[in-house]
């Protein structure tokens, strides 16, 4: 039971469910997700620690970037499931769809500090 409530306790935050809509779109660095939620990087990074304990995230380091993506599921059933299932919630939502307007800009913005390092 410890795993459910920690995969349902993990989206009962908006800013985390708004997250995973992103990771949808593909892989995402901090700073992106940080643009697109409008959050500071601590808070962004405390949330991407929320969804990656409950098995909803996985990240990879690239140098020094943490990218994260969403999980394939493999740990726990029940991230796979509410994971399927969000693909095809908030469809309609127009802060989903503000962001995903915002994503090219975010990506510019990433491709942006890359290039300062």
């Amino acid at each position: 039971m410890n795993t459910f409530i920690r995969v349902m306790k993990a989206l009962s935050d908006p800013n985390r469910v708004a997250a995973l809509k992103v990771l949808e779109s593909g892989e995402r660095c901090v700073c992106e997700l940080q643009e697109l939620l409008h959050l500071a990087q601590p808070t962004v990074s405390k949330h991407m620690k929320v969804l990656e304990d409950a098995g909803l995230v996985k990240k990879r380091r690239q140098n020094a970037w943490v990218l994260y993506s969403l999980a394939d599921g493999s740990d726990s059933l029940y991230a796979a499931v509410m994971l399927q299932q969000l693909r095809s919630w908030l469809e309609d939502d127009l802060t989903v769809q503000q962001m995903r307007d915002a994503l090219p800009a975010a990506a510019e913005l990433r491709m942006a500090k890359q290039q300062e390092k």
